[in-house]
């Protein structure tokens, strides 16, 4: 059990951003997890270990089941998680952050209109509003795939679905990047009172939007969730946070993978021109996008008991680090695991969780980057990195591009 005084680890560094993998490869070949001595958590990196951590019932994602209110308020002191009024009522606590009974009630709510037969529904109109944006972008011979296309049509999408009005959708991003930067292991003052702020505007924005909908319903998932919280389904905070976090998630992780994405077809031209030749290929390549660079490469766990991971035992009460990204990697689970295969099959790969908090946007993330990548492709006959370098934000928690300017030509 290695600790972390011989672990080189800087997840914020320029190194790690520009590429993770050796270091996953090399938390992999040790032998059991490894502890992390700066964020006090065991690391799982091998695919086996980190199934079995997030398919375990007893592990939580809430302190609440392990430890007391004073335990838990002198824990957010000491991470800097404290004094956030708003933060802490609308995003500490959410629907990702709950278990159990009051997790699987919250999600019951929303599930119905996540479901592939309702997401299908939406195919036309995000073909509609993509091609739109590719129309919008016609004459430019050099875009930022990132701020010019894939920034434009998540948050759009989960928007249209919530009852967000098109032209607000910009801003919601902009809340949304602000609010989930103080998830990663950087907890600064400053970064703090910029995910504090955010929240606040984001909850007031929130406030409004559901006053104009409990005057005028419509067929949009906020009415559904009015009608919820009047059923006593959930309480006023949890409307807040549910609408919050469906927000926030339908942005940044599709974003971020839609970059990634795009980055590994450029790396690995051949499976781009396989793509070309059979389109079929496409689900399966955008499955392979998200087990190639995890957007969301790092969660977290507690343990409710006991448990024996990798032939240790770890009392109750242990956090766990689970690593996606690392997992994903793993040559054990994924033959030739660093190349880009946009035909792999089997490819179970873990970059939506698993069990109870297994990604509730799956099918709505999926759709999006088939509609984009097969536009792209049959729009574009040519498709080229146009910058040196692609250089990948920071941080343990978040995989994804800056920017990344390509440069197409019709066919």
């Amino acid at each position: 059990m290695s600790p972390s005084t011989d672990l080189c680890f800087a997840p914020l560094s320029a190194e790690f951003a520009r590429d993770p993998y050796p270091f996953y490869a090399a938390l992999r070949a040790r032998e059991g997890l490894t502890y992390y001595q700066d964020f006090d958590v065991w690391l799982a990196s091998r695919f086996t270990d980190v199934s079995r951590i997030v398919l375990d019932e007893h592990m939580v994602r809430s302190l609440e089941h392990i430890a007391g209110p004073e335990e838990i308020a002198a824990q957010k002191q000491a991470q800097n998680w404290h004094d956030m009024p708003h933060h802490s009522r609308f995003v500490q606590f959410s629907l990702l952050d709950s278990d159990g009974a009051v997790h699987d009630r919250l999600r019951k709510q929303v599930f119905k209109l996540f479901t592939p037969v309702m997401v299908g529904k939406l195919r036309d109109g995000i073909q509609a509003y993509v091609d739109t944006l590719f129309d919008s972008l016609d004459g430019r011979d050099e875009i930022d795939f990132i701020g010019d296309l894939a920034a434009h049509v998540p948050g759009h999408i989960i928007g249209r679905i919530l009852g967000v009005p098109d032209e607000d959708c910009p801003q919601l991003r902009i809340w949304s990047e602000n609010i989930v930067q103080f998830f990663d292991i950087d907890r600064s003052n400053e970064r703090k009172e910029l995910a504090e702020r955010n929240t606040t505007e984001f909850y007031r924005y929130l406030l409004k939007l559901k006053a104009e909908r409990e005057a005028n319903p419509e067929d949009d998932l906020m009415s559904l969730m009015i009608e919820a919280e009047r059923q006593g389904h959930m309480n006023h905070d949890e409307f807040i946070s549910t609408a919050m976090l469906i927000l926030m998630a339908g942005h940044g992780s599709t974003i971020d993978v839609l970059g990634s994405g795009m980055h590994a077809l450029l790396k690995f031209p051949n499976e781009m021109l396989r793509l070309r030749a059979d389109p079929g290929l496409m689900k399966t390549a955008v499955q392979e996008m998200f087990r190639y660079e995890a957007p969301l490469p790092f969660f977290h766990r507690y343990s409710t008991e006991d448990v024996e991971i990798g032939g240790r035992t770890f009392p109750r009460g242990t956090k766990f680090g689970v690593l996606y990204g690392s997992a994903n990697r793993d040559p054990e689970q994924f033959p030739d695991a660093d190349r880009f295969d946009a035909g792999r099959t089997p490819n179970w790969h873990i970059a939506f969780g698993r069990g109870a908090h297994f990604c509730l946007g799956n099918h709505l993330a999926r759709l999006d980057m088939d509609i984009i990548f097969s536009t792209l492709l049959k729009r574009f006959g040519t498709i080229e990195l146009a910058e040196d370098t692609v250089s990948y934000k920071r941080g343990l928690s978040v995989r994804g591009p800056q920017t990344l300017r390509i440069g197409w030509t019709a066919d």
